[in-house]
């Protein structure tokens, strides 16, 4: 008998795929919960509490953008997004509303298994011990890694874990330009599977919270055709 490896809550109205997930998910030792509408995703999840949300996006009642959101608004549970949209504009969404992964229908269930081993990994592994005196500031911000907060004047502005990992990895290097492959392995480790947009997705989304339209500072700079750093300068009008 398999150990069980943990509990995933599978999301699609299309039975075979349902079916052909949840078999393989099921030999690979994981326990499963499936919904085929995004009404039943959201009332499994608050039920089961599972390790893990596979959440096709074109479904019934509620779609999975809005099964996202909920999720996100309450959980920070893994999610992995499958669809038959294979448009940049859907990855990009699904990323931007806390999505860990997406994968485009059709697909190899070694694949799919492959990545959602590699997900959970990430979500589980020890978060390494920090102190209380773990923080950066630079004018008008100040990062707070124990606490995982970021000020910005006096006020919190709210980050998702990949949003704040980002954050910090670039603000402990002050002034260093980070490419998008190395931001990519330090954020969400060398065995991810998407490519150097995510990383592009997440800047923009920190961009937003941290430099509002009458920001005194400039934060995150682009440097054209290698990646971003992390730099306090007072606006000019570009970013």
């Amino acid at each position: 008998m398999l150990m069980n490896r943990g509990h995933i809550l599978v999301v699609d109205d299309e039975p075979n795929v349902l079916e052909l997930i949840s078999l393989y998910l099921t030999r690979n030792g994981y326990q499963v919960s499936t919904a085929t509408d995004g009404k039943e995703a959201l009332q499994l999840f608050e039920k089961v509490k599972p390790d893990l949300v596979i959440l096709d996006i074109m479904l019934p009642e509620v779609d999975g953008w809005e099964v996202c959101r909920q999720i996100r608004a309450q959980s920070q549970t893994p999610i992995i997004m499958v669809t038959a949209r294979t448009e940049d504009l859907d990855r990009i969404l699904g990323l931007e509303m806390g999505a860990d992964d997406y994968l485009p229908k059709p697909f190899n269930p070694r694949e799919l298994i492959a990545r959602v081993k590699a997900v959970l990994r990430r979500a589980q592994a020890p978060k390494p011990a920090v102190d209380a005196g773990n923080i950066l500031s630079f004018p008008g911000l100040v990062i707070n890694k124990t606490r995982h907060t970021a000020l910005v004047g006096d006020e919190e502005v709210p980050l998702t874990p990949k949003e704040f990992d980002l954050l910090w990895v670039m603000a402990s290097h002050p002034g260093r330009t980070f490419t998008r492959d190395e931001l990519l392995e330090h954020v969400w480790g060398f065995d991810y599977f998407g490519d150097d947009r995510t990383i592009d997705v997440h800047v923009k989304r920190l961009r937003r919270k941290l430099e509002p339209d009458n920001a005194k500072y400039h934060y995150i700079h682009t440097v054209w055709g290698v990646g971003y750093r992390l730099e306090a300068l007072e606006t000019t009008g570009q970013k």
